[in-house]
């Protein structure tokens, strides 16, 4: 299939068909819609690299992502998702980095021009890809807040208005002791803001609630994050509610309540911090605050497709969004029970 294809199939020349797919002259809507339909009944993919040469756009975003190993893969995979579709959505391809130098990759297909765009995730508050990206040609969105946002489009939840959601729901429900799961330190060594963000959130509004709370750092596989999970119950008897901002112990938690007999709600109120996608994934029967990554990755990829495709957008100032905290109730909180220690020792029964 070639563009003279394309050409005998629309009336036009061939130099009319190739200028209707490019967009590098101005050609009627008539004749551009001609041109389009016949290349879509055709099935006619244009050539990267040529219409790279013509038009200095390759119609690709580049993703840069990391799978860590003190990190839960399949959340990551939500935020990934969320960036592909969106461009998929747009007609744009993604090529997806995950090279462990992330700098010395975002300057390959910066510098080489494979891409019209970059998104990054696993933004680290001093993220060593940031000059780069700022310097870069290609403009670049962020779904995850740095520590110096500037120069880049960012998005991402709310961790702190999240972190505080948690505690006042379980405020309301008259809990006066609750256990915090984090991720691992680790994240939090690399950088990983978001984890601070939300314990110290938690931390302060407990405080202020006068509400005892135990926060912990986690684990991210099994064995170790369920035994851990076991060890915290056992540690604070008294504690009748559970926050989890560690997706791996959410997923772990069911078989550690039924090897205890506990019951969410009745025995142990629970609140963790994912996706809706993620809950179904794992059946997970927790409430949740929605980490919403494909609402973040969607956003991203829109915010820097209007830089691309609209005209002086690349000079406009650059957005900053933090995506409010939603709860998804799916009924595992309730009142405490009047004596938590003598319900667990028995095995969850009142």
């Amino acid at each position: 299939m070639t563009i003279g294809d394309i050409a005998h199939a629309a009336g036009v020349s061939r130099s009319t068909a190739s200028y209707a797919l490019s967009g590098k002259r101005s050609i009627s809507a008539e004749v551009r819609q001609r041109v389009a339909d016949a290349a879509r009944e055709l099935g006619y993919t244009p050539n990267a690299g040529a219409r790279a040469l013509a038009t200095a756009e390759t119609m690709v975003l580049g993703l840069l992502a990391q799978f860590h190993e003190d990190e839960f893969a399949p959340a990551m995979l939500q935020y990934m998702l969320g960036v592909s579709d969106t461009a998929r959505e747009l007609g744009y391809d993604t090529l997806l980095v995950t090279e462990a130098d992330g700098a010395r990759a975002l300057r390959r297909i910066t510098d080489s021009r494979m891409v019209d765009g970059v998104v990054l995730l696993n933004v680290a508050q001093d993220d060593a890809r940031l000059p780069l990206l700022r310097n870069a040609p290609q403009p670049g969105a962020l779904v995850g807040l740095p520590g110096d946002p500037t120069g880049v489009d960012v998005f991402d939840l709310d961790f702190e208005a999240a972190g505080r959601a948690m505690v006042d729901h379980m405020h309301r429900l008259h809990h006066r002791e609750l256990i915090l799961v984090s991720q691992p330190e680790h994240v939090i060594e690399r950088g990983g803001a978001y984890v601070w963000r939300l314990q110290d959130a938690v931390v302060q509004q407990a405080r202020f609630r006068g509400i005892r709370l135990h926060a912990a750092f986690g684990f991210s596989r099994q064995p170790d994050v369920g035994r851990h999970l076991s060890a915290l119950l056992d540690a604070h008897p008294a504690a009748t509610g559970l926050l989890l901002n560690n997706e791996a112990a959410a997923a772990a938690l069911p078989s550690v309540l039924h090897a205890r007999g506990l019951q969410v709600s009745r025995d142990l109120s629970v609140i963790g911090r994912y996706s809706d996608e993620f809950a179904r994934t794992f059946s997970l029967p927790f409430s949740s605050i929605d980490s919403a990554p494909d609402l973040l990755g969607a956003l991203a990829v829109r915010q820097l497709v209007s830089r691309l495709v609209s005209p002086g957008a690349r000079d406009e100032p650059h957005v900053l969004r933090l995506v409010p905290p939603e709860l998804v109730d799916r009924g595992s909180t309730g009142a405490p029970p009047a004596d938590p220690s003598t319900a667990r020792a028995q095995g969850g029964t009142p």
